[in-house]
């Protein structure tokens, strides 16, 4: 009898409530996000599927909208690898230069790097020993590769985690070697038609975040060979199989493999573990590009699926938090809530103004006391700019960080702080003029 009451009590408390539709379409509303889709399944079931707003030509958003995955795509890539894995056709444990020769790095430890660890970002690889805007400069998974010919390693292969785009490159260029297919053609084939999944190519352009404005923008060029683009109503397809339910893809070992970190890890293979204070663990992986952002998730023990895919970009990660919400609801919580864009735009544009005043200011004043110490501080004012992409990608743990990238994302935090430059410097050099007459 106990042991029914304990069983009957552990059941029900896995029994999440599924997300009331009219609560997600508030979420969608309360966002301010131009276009966005959302998916959420429950085991081999699917919730809901609805596309939000419009796209960047005024047309609705629906559940067959394509938009960009971003970095999602990662899963993706690792699932394609694994369908090989399970054919025995790539060896997760042996060297990636013994199945890719032409993978070659300016780093004789390179020749240790194993399938596994590209899969687990494990390699030694990193944005700060590679030529990450060489790399964006290819036209293809190749040349891709052939573009880490000078790159060098930061730790040993299999020591340390760093988040490397071009890990996922190079998996996706031994996809393309193994199996005599461009990578697209064998994701195709061999991943999205087996689950119902179509294939698109053509994506409206979307949109950045200027001042509580939407600016429709298109795509920065670069080349990122794991950008999947897909559908709500495909990602639904997605993340029931990935819960193991469907049409199979991957044996059992191949998908607790793709699911399970190394060692102490949090990093799998294209999903990230998370364990939060409250709720399930739940796999994770987000995307940002410039003007899409995406997040998708699956709660192993509700058997719940969430993704959510954004037409725009801007300071806070709007789809990830989302989804966030949307884990709470599946799961009794009320939502995350976070501070509405006008609100960060609103303190960011009152600061650009407060520094403009300040600026024009000491301009005036600079010749009231003739110092030549007084010229000194001003100039440190333009520290907070020059060191910005800096700052961005240590925060970003090492991640290659541009100027463009940077404007496209936090136009307005961009401009406040060249006016507090520009203040600066402005007033340090009336201030020499004074002192120097």
């Amino acid at each position: 009898m106990i042991r029914l009451l304990v069983a009957t009590v552990f059941a029900t408390s896995l029994a999440a409530p599924a997300p009331a539709p009219d609560a997600i379409d508030r979420l969608a509303a309360d966002s301010g996000l131009p276009g966005l889709t959302v998916t959420v399944t429950k085991d081999d079931r699917v919730l809901h599927a609805k596309g939000y707003g419009h796209d960047s030509t005024g047309a609705p958003m629906t559940a067959d909208t394509p938009m960009r995955l971003a970095s999602v795509s990662k899963s993706f890539i690792a699932t394609a690898v694994m369908t090989l894995v399970d054919a025995h056709e790539i060896n997760l444990d042996r060297p990636i230069v013994d199945q890719l020769p032409e993978f070659r790095l300016a780093d004789p430890r390179a020749a240790r790097i194993t399938v596994r660890q590209l899969l687990n970002q494990t390699s030694g690889m990193a944005d700060s020993t590679t030529d990450i805007p060489r790399t964006w400069t290819a036209k293809s998974l190749r040349d891709m590769v052939k573009t880490l010919d000078t790159a060098t390693l930061a730790t040993d292969p299999g020591r340390q985690f760093h988040y490397h785009n071009p890990n996922y490159g190079t998996a996706a260029r031994l996809v393309e070697t193994v199996s005599g297919q461009p990578f697209p053609d064998y994701l195709r084939d061999h991943v999205l038609t087996p689950l119902g999944m179509t294939s698109h190519d053509r994506v409206e352009d979307g949109y950045a975040e200027v001042y509580g404005t939407w600016v429709a923008r298109p795509e920065l060029p670069h080349f990122d060979g794991d950008l999947v683009v897909s559908t709500a109503n495909d990602m639904a397809r997605w993340l029931i199989a990935q819960q193991g339910k469907g049409p199979r893809l991957l044996s059992d070992e191949s998908l607790r493999t793709l699911h399970t970190p190394p060692g102490d890890g949090t990093y799998a293979m294209g999903w990230g573990v998370e364990t939060p204070e409250e709720g399930h663990e739940r796999l994770t992986h987000s995307g940002n590009l410039f003007t899409y952002t995406a997040a998708q998730a699956i709660v192993p023990d509700t058997g719940y699926g969430f993704a959510v895919m954004t037409n725009s970009t801007a300071l806070n990660d709007s789809a990830y938090a989302l989804m966030e919400s949307l884990i709470a609801l599946s799961e009794g919580r009320s939502p995350t809530s976070t501070p509405p864009l006008w609100l960060f735009d609103l303190g960011i544009g009152l600061a650009t103004l407060g520094f403009g005043a300040l600026g024009v200011r000491g301009v005036r004043r600079a010749g009231v006391k003739r110092s030549p110490w007084r010229i000194a501080p001003p100039v440190l004012a333009a520290v907070p700019l020059l060191g910005y992409p800096a700052f961005v990608a240590f925060l970003s743990n090492g991640r290659t960080v541009t100027w463009a990238q940077l404007l496209y994302v936090s136009t307005p935090l961009v401009v406040l702080l060249a006016v507090l430059a520009l203040a600066g410097t402005a007033t340090a050099v009336a201030r020499l003029v004074a002192w120097s007459r």
